[in-house]
């Protein structure tokens, strides 16, 4: 079982997340080397306003570098992404033990 907190900002060619900060919180439960991984995380934008979310996916570990693959789902905000829906899929490759190369794609509704 491993416990960990990932923190960064955001490289995005949405405006409504370019330069946000990302938080996310994870369990991954692994037997010889592959598993699952689930948990949470918040965008912070750089006006204060937040949305918020979960993740569950797999995980492999080879040869030193981690793979994660899953899907994500937005439940909800503050400010202007109150009442978002959002959805998608997410990569990552674990490159360091303190540095990973993500990527979220995926589909939101703002609710105004």
């Amino acid at each position: 079982m491993i416990l960990g907190e990932i923190a960064g900002p955001q490289k995005s060619s949405d405006e409504n997340w370019k330069d946000a900060k990302i938080t996310y919180w994870s369990t991954m439960d692994l037997i010889a080397g592959e598993g699952v991984q689930r948990g949470y995380y918040v965008n912070v934008h750089p006006n204060g306003d937040t949305d918020r979310g979960s993740f569950e996916g797999k995980v492999t570990f080879r040869g030193g570098e981690g793979r994660l693959e899953g899907m994500w789902k937005g439940s909800g905000g503050t400010g202007k992404f109150d009442g978002i829906t959002a959805a998608g899929s997410y990569r990552a490759r674990l490159v360091s033990p303190t540095e990973v190369e993500m990527t979220w794609d995926g589909e939101y509704q703002l609710a105004t």
